[in-house]
């Protein structure tokens, strides 16, 4: 395993230098909602606006620039299924380097075809991202081309400590950083940076509940494997943390949190109507952090970073239809009622009358649990919150209706 001395203060320095002039210094906004939550000032670090959608870039950059002429010729490989295919595509096209990028077969289009229009050579192997790394390792290997990890590299974390770099310019008193955390890269390059700049600065990692290798792995002392994942924050669903990272972050990160999958969907949908801000699943991490209460009693100022804004339009309909719903927006509710002429009014009727928007209307007669006379109706309605949400199912039982929830 890396040891903690594997990463150097000073190569943070240097990478600030060599990416000044080619990445963006992303801006920082105030969340009012956010500092009510947490009772200290909040402050978003949009590196959802980076080059490329997230905060990759910076470390591929930083990598791929400090290889030599002689690597350079050979060109570079990566393998992922999005920020960090992007990250090394545009890297190495503003470096005039050839870049292969290993990606699942199941990867979104919107990813397929903003690596390509980077400029990288996209190869689509495996049906998970670790059998795309495997194609990308044997590739290496018979063609010399240099591998570019996603975190898992000292050029790779300084990179991405930079982020920190410029959260300390931009919020001098900052006292708590929030990080969401995959392989670890950003977290230990987060803590890198302000170990010598701001030692009392606290890095706060946070992982999907559904895809937390890091909890164990640190009461284990070293990297171990999930099992299994399951999260929509495909951005930070790393099964095995970094060697590099995870020597760092086990001496100097005291808090790794979770966040479960409503809090993500919630926190996408604040992001999106609060402070007009696109951000993945993954990206809102720290944002569903603080709104659950997840990072306890922080001291402030307290910064989110926002890691990425690479969302499927498809999946972004659906995030926030599940957001909607966590937030007690919607209300997908199961009905019984008789099959004559009237009922379904006379439903519709209670619900408008709760002061309820319907969204749309189902009905089945084939159920085996209905009786000969009966229809079941399946509606979705718009409600103002969980308060409203129960008003409506209460309503709707005092008029004599079975009625179940479903959302």
């Amino acid at each position: 395993m890396a040891a903690v001395d594997d990463l150097d203060p000073d190569a943070v320095t240097a990478a600030a230098r060599l990416l000044a002039p080619v990445i963006r210094h992303t801006p920082v906004v105030r969340s009012r909602v956010l500092s009510e939550r947490a009772g200290v000032p909040v402050w978003l670090k949009c590196e959802n606006l980076q080059r490329t959608g997230s905060f990759k870039p910076r470390g591929a950059y930083n990598r791929i620039a400090r290889l030599d002429e002689a690597r350079r010729r050979r060109g570079v490989v990566a393998a992922s299924a999005g920020n960090h295919a992007q990250g090394v595509a545009w890297s190495a096209g503003a470096l005039g380097i050839d870049a292969t990028v290993f990606m699942p077969t199941g990867a979104s289009l919107p990813k397929l075809a903003a690596t390509r229009a980077y400029g990288a050579e996209v190869r689509q192997v495996g049906a998970t991202i670790d059998e795309s790394l495997t194609a990308a390792e044997e590739f290496a290997e018979r063609t010399g081309a240099t591998l570019i990890h996603p975190f898992d590299h000292p050029d790779i974390v300084a990179g991405q400590a930079t982020v920190a770099v410029e959260i300390l310019e931009q919020v001098p008193d900052v006292a708590t950083i929030v990080v969401p955390t995959g392989g670890g890269g950003l977290l230990a390059g987060t803590a890198l940076a302000v170990r010598d700049r701001a030692p009392g600065v606290e890095a706060i990692g946070v992982q999907a509940a559904e895809a937390a290798a890091w909890p164990d792995s640190l009461g284990a002392g070293r990297p171990v494997r999930l099992e299994r994942m399951a999260t929509m924050a495909d951005g930070i669903a790393v099964g095995l943390p970094g060697a590099v990272p995870f020597a760092h972050v086990a001496a100097h990160v005291r808090r790794i949190v979770t966040v479960d999958e409503d809090a993500l969907s919630r926190a996408l949908l604040l992001c999106l109507e609060r402070a007009k801000l696109l951000v993945e699943p993954a990206g809102a991490a720290g944002v569903a952090a603080v709104l659950t209460g997840a990072v306890h009693e922080p001291a402030g100022p307290l910064v989110v970073i926002l890691s990425g804004g690479n969302i499927d339009p498809l999946l972004l309909t659906r995030v926030v239809g599940h957001g909607l719903s966590a937030a007690g927006r919607y209300l997908a509710v199961r009905v019984t009622i008789a099959d004559r002429p009237g009922a379904l009014s006379a439903l519709l009727s209670v619900v408008g009358a709760a002061g309820a928007s319907v969204v749309d209307v189902v009905h089945s007669r084939t159920g085996m649990w209905l009786a000969v006379d009966e229809v079941e109706v399946s509606l979705t309605v718009e409600t103002r919150g969980p308060a409203h949400r129960d008003d409506v199912l209460t309503a709707l039982r005092d008029a004599g209706f079975r009625a179940h929830a479903e959302l």
